[in-house]
């Protein structure tokens, strides 16, 4: 991954984690909390695609892993965001622009709705059967409900920072820059090679009008003579 992306990423899941921890968590919502970690690496894997997805789902679903108050094993929500954001990554387009809201709306739902399966499979893998005690229907339907409602205020916003890093100002200034210092120096290099074919073309016109001259001075003096 280049630096923009991977400095984004970090940036994004960062903040997103903060506020998912200190503000959302602590609403003590019915079912599932918001997972506002997941609509972020939604958002940037529908923009980086399946690999960048991948890796910035390992890296949230690791850090989300270890920040507090976290009660399970380190690397279970890694596992389940890096594959979440690798099938993510499937659905991005050729140009990297959604032409409609439909298709980000279908994938927030199966995410959420993918995300806390897995999550409760990975942990009856472990022993984990916290999901039996709470309700997996519920936690699946209050999932996908309250992240398809926080989806619309995140994932655009998201997405276009990531198109945004992606067509960096800097780089297209350095790139046409020196598309222009390439174009000057074929041009100044072309005009150099007419100049001096000119100087030297007006060099032999020189040369041959004085050796006419001399040439007429000789017959002058001849006929002189």
């Amino acid at each position: 991954m280049r630096f923009n992306r991977i400095l984004l990423s970090s940036t994004l899941v960062v903040v997103a984690l903060v506020i998912q921890v200190s503000v959302l968590a602590r609403l003590h919502l019915p079912g599932a909390v918001p997972d506002l970690v997941l609509l972020t690496v939604l958002g940037l894997a529908l923009v980086y695609g399946h690999v960048g997805g991948a890796l910035v789902g390992f890296g949230a679903g690791l850090l989300s892993d270890l920040a507090p108050p976290a009660d399970h094993a380190a690397g279970r929500y890694a596992l389940v965001l890096c594959v979440i954001g690798y099938l993510a990554g499937l659905v991005k387009p050729e140009n990297g622009r959604l032409k409609s809201a439909t298709a980000p709306m279908a994938v927030v739902v199966a995410a959420a709705v993918g995300t806390t399966l897995l999550y409760a499979g990975v942990g009856a893998l472990v022993g984990d059967t916290a999901a039996r005690h709470v309700g997996l229907p519920s936690l699946l339907f209050t999932a996908a409900l309250y992240d398809l409602l926080l989806a619309p205020f995140v994932v655009p916003g998201v997405m276009a920072l990531a198109r945004r890093a992606e067509n960096d100002p800097l780089a297209e200034s350095s790139a046409s820059a020196k598309s222009a210092d390439i174009s000057s120096g074929w041009l100044s290099s072309g005009t150099g090679l007419r100049i001096g074919n000119q100087r030297g073309l007006g060099g032999l016109k020189v040369k041959a009008a004085r050796a006419r001259v001399a040439r007429a001075g000789r017959i002058k003096g001849v006929k002189r003579l």
